[in-house]
């Protein structure tokens, strides 16, 4: 940062009492002063930051790495204590024994059908649950090692935590999470898969089949860096926790939120190092590739709008019906989105800023506007016009509303007396519930007055009780299970972070042959879904959601869920040498 220049004003005077030599100025000498004197005092607000010049664009000679500082990277980190293991299972992976014998593990994972649903009803009384017992047992048979070190404990029947104990009691542990169920199949598309859909096919590139992205290819890749790690003799000094649900898809309330409790029992607030679960990939982006950790997620709020009015016959039909009145309610709240702002600080504006930095063929105008963006809101606001661009981007930053569910009436002549929609809102990681419940409210407030309803919004009421109205309109949470944003995970000089970025950074390099750690960049972000950590806040904060897993060049979501879900087998033992080289640097730190 320049040094503050701070400079001291004094008031102008007349031009009529500047003299030179004792005589009075020429009205073109007292010009010429005066635009001399502007010149300086413009000069001087700018450099205290009162006004804002702009500043010289880069020319093509410009080096990004100028701009290094808005986005610091740390050096690849690779284990030390651990050098000779580390490389001995680096050489592994890479035979066609090893590769062959991962593919069997994830393919026969593949091959059970793990479905989870949503409304699924308790653990004793739901039959599809038992979905669950085959595939512990095809766990327990496939990694021997695994299930005779470590301790296994069933949460809630099909929830897994596996404890590998280390030597060093003191230090906290590392917790690594994933989920045994993958979302339902549409027997509908059954005929658009390449492969049928649990058959786990091999095709001497792409694994095929559903949950070979999500998450069955985190969960098996945990489990086989450990089996192999045992077969090499490797007893940790860090222990090891492992936290697999089993209704992720379904919002965790049977698996992770039943072992969030045994885990805080067990461990304590804040009793784990790190955790590391599903998450951000690595892409290609604008001429590099880039590894996006999430540090945060998204809230979570399903508002329910319902209107309620006199029903009858149909033939005698008041001028709106419910059904008529929530569908203006409907086009009015998707024509008032929610707009979007690039908060200082936030996780994507992180992630913009590590663009700039370090991603060569960002267009000009956009690297420009964010090397500005840390200290003036005018440039902010031009990145975020060109960002918004992209809608991807768009929806990652800013909170997002989709009327999903709806329904009214049971009968052609009958006026219906109720009708409702669900409006499904992503929260920004810098908002909250409540002020997505204040916008809803105003948004729909003065349609309902047109059509003279009273409104009650999360229970309380905005109009007189007794006063006349046609009917009601009634804002609540639908479910009563609405999410806030995830605490933002410490990041820039965080232990836990540089040692998570150094792994990223190691891995690919490693894994490519490369001497050049500086081939993938690695930068904050967040989830726009939610995954199982939601229940994990308490347990540190220092949560990461990152898969490293290679998704192509800006293709995101292509493969999960939806037909044809697939992964490339070098991406997968990629997930194996990552997870490899955590462990081993996880458990040599002694920062975290």
């Amino acid at each position: 940062m320049p040094p503050t220049i701070i400079v001291e004003k004094e008031g102008l005077l007349p031009l009529s009492s500047y003299r030179t030599q004792g005589k009075p100025w020429s009205f073109s000498k007292a010009i010429t002063c005066l635009i001399v004197a502007l010149t300086c005092t413009c000069t001087s607000f700018y450099l205290l930051g009162v006004l804002e010049f702009p500043e010289l664009s880069f020319s093509e000679e410009d080096d990004v790495s100028s701009l290094a500082h808005l986005c610091p990277q740390p050096p690849a980190l690779t284990p030390s204590v651990h050098a000779d293991l580390w490389q001995d299972l680096g050489s592994s992976l890479q035979t066609e024994e090893f590769v062959n014998r991962s593919v069997d593990w994830l393919a026969g994972a593949v091959r059970i059908p793990t479905q989870s649903y949503d409304k699924m009803g308790p653990i004793n009384e739901d039959e599809r649950w038992k979905a669950f017992e085959p595939f512990h047992d095809y766990l327990q048979s496939s990694f021997p090692k695994v299930h005779s070190v470590l301790t296994v404990t069933k949460v809630n029947a099909y929830g897994l935590v596996y404890e590998w104990i280390g030597s060093n009691r003191d230090l906290k542990p590392l917790l690594l999470a994933a989920h045994q169920d993958v979302v339902p199949v549409n027997p509908d598309t059954l005929d658009d898969w390449v492969h049928p859909p649990f058959s786990g096919h091999f095709d001497g590139k792409l694994l095929w089949g559903r949950g070979s992205s999500d998450d069955k290819n985190g969960l098996i890749g945990i489990l086989s860096t450990i089996e192999v790690l045992i077969e090499k003799g490797f007893n940790p000094r860090r222990s090891i926790v492992l936290a697999f649900g089993f209704d992720e898809e379904a919002s965790g309330l049977y698996g992770a939120r039943f072992i969030s409790y045994h885990l805080l029992d067990k461990y304590g607030k804040n009793g784990f190092a790190m955790l590391v679960d599903e998450g951000g990939d690595y892409m290609e982006e604008y001429g590099k590739v880039i590894a996006t950790i999430g540090t945060a997620e998204k809230g979570y709020f399903d508002v329910r709008v319902e209107v309620e009015s006199p029903g009858g016959h149909s033939s005698v039909p008041p001028e709106h019906t419910t059904i008529g009145i929530l569908s203006a309610l409907v086009a009015h709240i998707e024509k008032n989105p929610y707009k979007p702002h690039l908060g200082r600080g936030t996780p994507m504006y992180e992630k913009a800023l590590c663009m700039a930095a370090h991603l060569p063929e960002l267009p000009k105008p956009l690297r420009e506007a964010l090397q500005k963006a840390p200290t003036s809101d005018s440039a902010l606001h031009e990145a975020e016009a060109i960002l918004f661009k992209d809608k991807l981007f768009k929806a990652l930053v800013g909170t997002t509303q989709a009327v999903d569910l709806i329904q009214g009436g049971v009968k052609t002549n009958a006026l219906p007396e109720s009708a409702w929609a669900v409006v499904n809102h992503r929260i920004a990681t810098d908002s909250s519930v409540a002020a997505v419940q204040d916008r809803d409210t105003e948004v729909v407030l003065s349609l309902a007055q047109e059509f003279n309803l009273s409104v009650t919004a999360f229970g309380k009421q905005l109009s007189g009780e007794g006063v006349p109205a046609y009917g009601k309109l009634v804002l609540s949470d639908a479910w009563g299970a609405s999410l806030e944003p995830a605490p933002l995970t410490p990041t820039g000089d965080a232990a836990a972070y540089q040692l998570l970025a150094g792994t990223v950074k190691a891995t690919y390099s490693s894994h490519r042959g490369l001497d050049d750690t500086d081939d993938v960049v690695v930068s904050p972000g967040h989830m726009s879904g939610n995954t199982d950590t939601r229940y994990y806040w308490q347990l540190t904060p220092h949560i990461f959601r990152y898969n490293h897993h290679f998704t192509g060049k800006n293709s995101l979501f292509q493969d999960i869920h939806t037909v044809n879900e697939f992964i490339s087998v070098d991406a997968y033992i990629e997930v194996l040498r990552f997870f490899t080289t955590l462990i081993l640097n996880v458990d040599e730190s002694s920062a975290l």
